[in-house]
């Protein structure tokens, strides 16, 4: 029999003191079985299921696992399930939990990400970009430092570090980003990454993110149609934890769409007045999209890698110098059909495998008299790449 119990610093319940008692071992952190007075064998959770597995095999009794605050929620639970097992659970405050609470904040609207590590920083980051209100597990090469070290400077953020919770030292630290990443910091163990400009909509019915747009391809007044830019989304495939760069981004159609699906967003405009559309389209549909005006491929050498690519305006130059970033998929327009070849070539030779592909869209008009008939518009010649080494 194993039974999981979660710890928060808190006097443990009844039942959870009894199954201690009854144990025939004990698993768990370290800072935990140090502060727990226990009278059956204790080991380290480092190497957790050959432990387990060698208690069991040989029926020496009940075990008990003991696991920091809600174990079912980014815990041991699912490791144990995932192995087979079906443990009895007994849970206590989770960390997000207790760091809200520390920090006087509602939380139904946060979304809460765990990496195991530093190779998911970037997806956690890009999750920090595009959502208001994040809740971070923290994990080695993910904390505090690494994350306003990646945010700053172009998306400024409230960093609220949570240390120590249920322990003695336990704090909630209001922190700048530049402090962030240059002061030591004892046993963070959650951060709330808060945008204090935003402003909460009305209440949702769902926790976390929010779910997807009703509809896309929105009638913004663009040179793209409406079934190009539909296109372009579906190559792109913008999602949570993505970061995506629209290069020559006009008026922003195709960025303000990427973050309404859920993908942080970065959006080159070299035309001022472009800019202020964009600005306006932003502001209209409510989403976070970072601005940065210049002329790429110079622009592009600041931003951090992309996910995803859309180049709406430049010649060959910034479609290479955007695949030398190896996102993993590219999307661009070009204007004449003659010029398809000429970008695949260059394509190819960065590594990608590239499709053209001629939109032709034809609107629905009705006439006085009461009849109808087709507008065609100019066709749209869209060139999608990928990694080769993917195809």
């Amino acid at each position: 029999m194993i039974t999981v119990v979660g710890w928060d610093g808190s006097e443990l319940s009844p039942k959870a003191a009894e199954k201690l008692r009854e144990a025939r071992l004990v698993i768990g952190p370290d800072a935990i079985l140090g502060q727990l007075k226990l009278s059956a064998p204790a080991v380290p959770d480092g190497s957790l299921l050959e432990t387990l597995d060698d208690h069991l095999e040989h029926g020496e009794g009940p075990v008990v696992v003991l696991a920091e605050g809600d174990p079912g929620f980014f815990g041991v639970v699912r490791t144990l399930r995932a192995h087979g097992a079906k443990p009895a659970v007994l849970p206590a405050m989770s960390l997000v939990t207790r760091a809200f609470a520390c920090a006087g904040l509602n939380w139904e609207d946060a979304l809460v990400v765990a990496p195991s590590g530093p190779a998911e920083l970037g997806r956690v980051v890009n999750a920090c970009r595009a959502h208001p209100k994040v809740a971070l597990l923290v994990a080695p090469g993910a904390g505090p430092g690494e994350v306003a070290r990646e945010l700053a400077p172009t998306t400024p953020r409230a960093l609220l570090v949570c240390e120590d919770l249920g322990g003695p030292d336990e704090r909630v630290t209001h922190s700048r980003m530049g402090e962030a990443t240059t002061r030591p910091w004892k046993d963070p163990d959650v951060v709330l990454v808060v945008d204090p400009l935003h402003q909460p909509k009305e209440p949702s019915w769902v926790a976390g993110a929010r779910p997807g747009p009703a509809e896309w391809a929105l009638p913004f007044e663009s040179a793209l149609p409406a079934q190009a830019r539909a296109y372009i989304l579906a190559k792109l495939g913008p999602r949570l934890g993505d970061l995506v760069w629209d290069v020559g981004a006009g008026a922003g159609e195709i960025a303000v769409e990427c973050a309404r699906l859920g993908a942080a967003v970065v959006a080159v405009e070299r035309d001022e007045d472009s800019c202020a559309r964009l600005r306006a389209n932003v502001l209209e549909h409510g989403v976070k999209v970072a601005l940065t005006r210049g002329q790429a491929p110079p622009a592009l050498e600041p931003l951090p890698d992309p996910d995803a690519v859309y180049v709406g305006g430049g010649g060959p130059d910034v479609i290479v110098a955007c695949a030398a970033r190896g996102p993993r998929s590219l999307v661009c327009v070009v204007r004449k059909v003659e010029q398809v070849p000429a970008v695949l070539g260059r394509l190819r030779e960065q590594g990608y495998h590239g499709e053209g592909t001629q939109i032709l869209a034809s609107t629905l008009t009705h006439d006085p008299d009461g009849s109808h008939h087709l507008t065609a518009a100019e066709p749209v010649f869209v060139v999608h790449a990928t990694p080769a080494h993917t195809t």
